[in-house]
This record gives structure tokens, C-alpha cells and sequence, in this order.
């Protein structure tokens, strides 16, 4: 479904990808883990085109990502932020509906998606009509998660999407996100700094180091059979802070 190979990219001369390769399948859950600064984000946005890789190419579904594919191949995919990137001055059931009401859907249909889709996420159906602000933050990224599905997507790519919400609320999504993936049985990609919310999500995970995949594989794998010192020092370090 991603196809990523020998993929760099470089900020003002700062390399952030080195060389990447790495393939997702269809339906598969994988998650991207590693320190901040690891590359991880840039891996993410490469994969949904909105930035391009200096080297190296990124396909999808067999196609490379190019500029003249872009508006319809991104109609295949689900993106989804840590901050949601709700429009302030749109309800939650316009940001929702924004790309469908873009592409010329029709109001019926878009009502009704809508409808399935607070279902889905469990976002209580009165408050599509408040503004962003007016919204919690854990209500905020499921409306993130509405728009994201809105299309019926292929891929759902997810950008720490957990990451700025209190314990509790993280903790009612996380479960509700890995419901909704069974269910759907879509690929998908997410990026998280936590690996218990990793190993939570999926057994397959890429940690990455200075912009390089230095390992593949479960929880289990990466503790018992760490590729390299780096592996071992950043599953040490994901356990203290759980202990402490």
C-alpha cells in the first residue's frame, strides 16, 4: 500500500531522512516511534505528499507521489494531527464535512456520513454544532478523526494524535482508535513518542534514530533483541518513565 525506498530529506541542509526504506500493506497497522528530532513526523508527511523527498521515491497503492497525482491520491487518504487543525470559525460538523462539501458531495449524503461517523468516534451528536473552542480536546481530535474518515480513505495517517490530551481522555481515545481500526480494517500509519501507546496499538513498530529506521518489529523483539545500543537505551528510558 507504502512503498518508501531510499528516501532523504534535508531542512536548510540538516538531514532529517537518511536513506529510508520501508513498506506498510494494505490493512496493516504500523506505528512510527523514536525521540523527538527522530524523523518520524517528516516520514509521515512525506507519505501523504505534502512535502517531497530530495531522494528517493514514495508510492502509493503502486503509484509514485507526484505533483500531478497529488489532489487525487490524497482523496485516499486520512490525515489526522496532534492538534486536530480544526478551522476556529467552522462547527465541528463543518470542519467534518469541509472536503466533501469541497468535492461536490450532496448535502444528504454528507448528513448521513456525518451521522455514521459520531457514531464511530463516540462524539456525542450535540455538539456538531459548537465551535472548536468550545470543544474539549479529546471531543476536538475525534471531530480531527471524522473529517479524516469523511472519504471513506484507504490509508489513515495519524501524527501523534493522542499526544496533547490528560491521561484519562488519552486513555478513553486510545481505546476507542484501536476499536475503530479493527473495525475499519484500514492501513494504517501512526506516529506516537510512547512506546506502551505503541506496543498498544500494533505489533509492528519502526523506531527511528537521527532520521534512520534502526529497528523493526514488537515490543517484544526491540526488549529481548535490540539491534544496537541505541534500541536498548530508548527502551530503558520508556520504562523508567513509566515506573517513575
Amino acid at each position: 500500500m507504502l512503498s518508501l525506498r531510499r528516501v532523504a530529506k534535508r531542512f536548510e541542509g540538516t538531514a532529517a531522512l537518511r536513506g529510508v526504506d520501508l513498506e506498510v500493506t494494505a490493512g496493516e497497522t504500523v506505528v512510527l516511534i523514536g525521540p523527538s528530532g527522530c524523523g518520524k513526523s517528516t516520514l509521515l508527511r512525506l507519505m501523504i505528499g505534502l512535502i517531497a523527498p530530495d531522494e528517493g521515491t514514495v508510492a502509493f497503492g503502486g503509484e509514485v507521489l507526484e505533483r500531478a497525482k497529488l489532489s487525487l491520491l490524497r482523496r485516499r487518504m486520512g490525515y489526522v494531527i496532534q492538534s486536530g487543525g480544526l478551522f476556529p470559525h467552522l462547527t465541528a460538523r463543518a470542519n467534518a464535512a469541509l472536503q466533501a462539501r469541497h468535492l461536490g458531495r450532496e448535502r444528504p449524503w454528507i448528513e448521513r456520513r456525518i451521522d455514521e461517523l459520531a457514531e464511530l468516534t463516540h462524539l456525542p451528536r450535540e455538539v456538531l454544532g459548537r465551535y472548536p473552542l468550545e470543544l474539549s480536546g479529546g471531543q476536538r481530535q475525534r471531530v480531527s478523526l471524522m473529517r479524516a474518515l469523511m472519504l471513506d480513505p484507504d490509508v489513515l495517517l495519524l501524527d501523534e494524535p493522542l499526544g496533547a490530551l490528560d491521561p484519562m481522555i488519552r486513555a478513553d481515545l486510545q481505546r476507542d482508535l484501536r476499536e475503530i481500526f479493527r473495525r475499519l480494517a484500514k492501513t494504517v500509519v501512526l506516529v506516537t513518542h510512547d512506546l506502551a501507546e505503541a506496543s498498544y496499538f500494533s505489533r509492528r513498530m519502526v523506531l527511528l534514530d537521527r532520521g534512520r529506521v534502526v529497528q523493526q518489529g514488537s515490543y517484544r523483539e526491540l526488549l529481548e533483541s535490540p539491534a544496537d545500543d541505541f534500541v536498548r537505551r530508548f527502551i530503558q528510558a520508556q520504562r523508567h518513565a513509566e515506573e517513575g
